[in-house]
């Protein structure tokens, strides 16, 4: 599908690759992979043609479709699913094709191109993919001018989706994703039929998706089998063996060199010294072992209050008027350490908020412990910082009384070195811009922290550093994340916020997603049935009998359509023997058009029977029957 041969690219007097060579499979599902800068947005430009390489070729197969996730967020007034299928420019223009063509055998190709492409099915098609991203139907049916930005960057996500190129690239493709549409995402794109190539920094994504790694290492394109933890595996065997091997050769060159600088000026021993000198320049230069610098992160460590920090009974929070979230009786440790569960718009930023502080209640009993500190992380908190201002500025302004040592030092705990404190906001990365934000929230070793979202700009390894930075510090948590791995890692209980509540979620991640898969597969089915309270025998026996009566319906709708498959066959085994007909010809050109429509009509027809008829069997085998 894709192959790089010997790629030279230069950008800014600096060289992004240097004989860069790779080849990715049709089929294949790729993790590109890389510290930030490394050039993984910039390799994606010169595969897409906006950039031009230096040296070298990239190669892709003939009349490939490659698909990429839009820069920006789409806009107008059509609906979420007129946009998503007008992405498919193919489809839209046979459609309208269809509409004002009047020559019959171009009707004829149209119809069969359409049929071809599943063109009947796309509606269904793009509505399951905005519904596993988070719009419900009537989401689906409203403009796309009245979402958010990052809502707005879902549809774009969705239309790239439902186009399904040959080969699909996607950059962060989680960026905008609550936990619920990250983790259907991942299902989604672990069956992609085409060739996928992603970056991603979710360490989950890439275990769950890729079957392999690319992995771009001082220039060059380093391809690794497996997912990224085998990847992490491999590559950690690979550096272990190239510094015994620097090591071993090292201590070659060390005895060599004291035998050459003993015996060299001995008239006795000069041929043999000479020689070391030429074993000496055979070996060539040292193996050159180059490991990247991890990141580290440190958050200081609160005194102790005693419990609890935060308790609120029966608590209401919102906005005016307008209650969000009702009930709320909480109750926070230090020792705590809670992720928030719940698709994005119920509530978990308003609890985040009030838990911060920076929302009132509106009624209810809150209390906080008298000393008690809290920092409060949100990406959006990037925007408020000074562009023309370094990190230095930025944190000495609110420690105003400390020396510039102390400053310097709590810049040095998110990985702020001399140099890159005295940068100018503006010149920093989004992930450096993240880290001075963790470092400007925990400046005064607060007792409880609340991140929102606080992983979107970091690259793996600062992930991990973030993992072990926040296990090790001795205050609460409270996490709102996309990412699966940092929540299974971090947190030791779940609150589950939905339908204007918040309460315990009893199990772990594993468990809530296949909560939310059966949530799905009931949202399939339209059973709108609630779960309440663990069954009595008797009702598992009147449950199971109802069950049987469902089924009967099911089954009857499984044979008609059986029956219906049977009757549209024949008629199209007939109308493709009067098709055949070479006498259809000499008639007028109206009888072969209307019988070409009713040809494609019935192949539409059985389409769309075969697929009630798998719905149901899906049914029947989800309901036991």
């Amino acid at each position: 599908m894709l192959r790089i041969t010997d790629l030279v690219f230069r950008y800014g007097g600096r060289t992004l690759f240097d004989r860069a060579t790779v080849h990715i499979p049709a089929g294949a599902r790729v993790g590109l992979v890389g510290r930030n800068g490394a050039g993984k947005s910039t390799l994606f430009k010169l595969i897409l043609g906006e950039l031009h390489a230096d040296g070298g070729d990239i190669a892709l197969r003939p009349r490939a479709r490659i698909g990429r996730l839009a820069q920006e967020a789409p806009d107008g007034e059509a609906s979420l699913t007129d946009c998503v299928l007008a992405a498919d420019g193919e489809r839209t223009a046979l459609l309208a094709e269809s509409e004002g063509s009047h020559d019959p055998h171009r009707l004829a190709e149209v119809h069969e191109r359409l049929n071809a492409i599943d063109a009947h099915s796309a509606p269904a098609r793009a509505a399951a993919i905005l519904a596993g991203l988070g719009f419900d139907a009537d989401a689906q049916a409203r403009p796309v001018s009245s979402f958010s930005g990052g809502w707005r960057m879902r549809v774009a996500l969705a239309s790239v989706l439902f186009v399904r190129p040959d080969l699909l690239l996607l950059d962060e493709p989680t960026n905008h994703l609550d936990l619920e549409a990250t983790l259907w995402l991942q299902s989604h794109l672990a069956t992609y039929p085409g060739t996928l190539v992603v970056i991603s920094h979710d360490r989950e994504l890439l275990n769950e998706v890729c079957g392999r790694i690319v992995h771009i290492d001082q220039g060059r394109l380093v391809a690794y089998g497996g997912n990224y933890d085998e990847f992490e595996r491999t590559r950690a065997a690979k550096l272990e063996l190239a510094a015994k091997a620097q090591t071993k050769q090292l201590e070659q060159r060390r005895k060599i060199q004291a035998f050459i600088d003993r015996f060299r000026a001995k008239a006795t021993k000069a041929r043999q010294a000479q020689s070391r000198v030429k074993m000496l320049e055979r070996m060539g230069p040292v193996v050159s072992v180059v490991e990247e610098k991890g990141m580290v992160f440190d958050f200081p460590d609160p005194e102790p209050l005693s419990p609890p920090i935060i308790a609120l009974d029966d608590g209401i929070a919102g906005y005016g008027d307008t209650a969000i979230l009702k009930g709320l009786s909480l109750r926070i440790d230090m020792e705590d350490r809670i992720a928030l569960l719940g698709a994005n718009g119920n509530g978990k930023s308003t609890l985040s908020k009030l838990l911060a502080g920076r929302l009132a209640p509106l009624s209810g009993a809150l209390r906080r412990a008298q000393k008690l500190r809290i920092g409060y992380f949100a990406q959006h908190q990037a925007e408020e910082l000074d562009l023309e201002r370094t990190a230095f500025h930025h944190m000495a302004a609110l420690m105003k009384e400390a020396p510039e040592s102390k400053v310097r030092a709590q810049l040095g705990r998110f990985g702020f070195e001399q140099e890159r404190a005295d940068v100018k906001v503006a010149n920093l990365s989004g992930g450096e811009k993240a880290r001075l934000l963790f470092a400007l929230m925990s400046r005064d070793a607060p007792h409880l922290m609340i991140l929102d979202e606080p992983t979107n700009h970091l690259d793996i390894d600062s992930r991990e550093a973030l993992v072990a930075a926040l296990n090790a510090y001795e205050g609460a948590v409270i996490l709102v994340s996309h990412d699966p791995h940092l929540v299974e890692l971090v947190a030791d209980r779940l609150w589950l916020v939905e339908d204007g509540r918040v309460k315990p979620f009893d199990g772990d991640l594993a468990d809530y997603r296949a909560l939310l898969l059966e949530r799905a597969r009931e949202a399939r089915r339209g059973d709108g049935a609630e779960r309440g309270a663990a069954p009595s025998r008797k009702d598992e026996r009147r449950a199971a009998a109802e069950a049987r009566a469902q089924l009967a319906p099911l089954r009857k709708r499984a044979q008609a359509a059986e029956k219906r498959l049977e009757t549209l066959g024949a008629a199209k085994a007939a109308l493709e023997a009067k098709l055949a007909d070479p006498a259809l010809y000499q008639k007028p050109a109206e009888e072969a058009v209307r019988l070409r429509k009713e040809h494609a009509d019935t192949e539409a027809a059985i389409a769309a029977t075969e697929a009630e008829w798998l719905q149901v069997h899906e049914e029947l085998d989800a309901a036991g029957g």
